[in-house]
């Protein structure tokens, strides 16, 4: 796709965060299953719900500019989920299996930040204040996720697994 607008660009990073979206829609069940932990198996269970939320978000999105979201694939995202699949077919104490989910949903937690910062950043100069709104409801649920991550790590996870 030629691109010769902020607009055209908008579109592109949209349809990227679409796709990762979806990846991470298949991808997060099997980190849920690899959690040993509850407290992380029902993160990555909630953060799945809110995924689906975040899609629906993207949805309004297209169907208000008119485009579909489709006809992207998020390199970076497969890149990251497949670095979580190797993680996950690693022989690991269930402790350490636990650290490495979270350094794993880390990383995907960081990549959405500032994917979604950027795109919101640009729906605030086309003056598309809506889908700014969305845009943050959804970069504040990720900053959440990121905590909570780090929350379960420092406090629980990540000392259990030094043991």
């Amino acid at each position: 796709m030629e691109m010769s607008s902020l607009q055209d660009l908008y579109v592109e990073e949209l349809r990227d965060l679409y796709n990762a979206e979806n990846q991470l829609v298949k991808a997060l069940p099997k980190m849920a299953k690899a959690a040993t932990n509850d407290q992380l198996r029902e993160g990555f269970e909630l953060h799945l719900e809110q995924t689906k939320g975040h899609l629906e978000r993207l949805e309004q999105i297209f169907e208000k500019l008119g485009k579909s979201p489709k006809g992207k694939t998020c390199k970076a995202m497969k890149g990251l989920v497949e670095e979580g699949k190797e993680v996950m077919e690693e022989d690991m104490e269930d402790e350490v299996m636990d650290a490495a989910l979270i350094a794993a949903g880390q990383k995907v937690e960081h990549y959405e930040i500032a994917s979604y910062g950027t795109v919101r950043a640009y729906a605030e100069l086309l003056g598309d204040n809506e889908a700014a709104r969305l845009l943050q409801q959804t970069l504040d649920e990720e900053g959440e996720t990121d905590k909570k991550l780090t929350n379960l790590a420092e406090s629980t996870i990540n000392v259990e697994a030094e043991a």
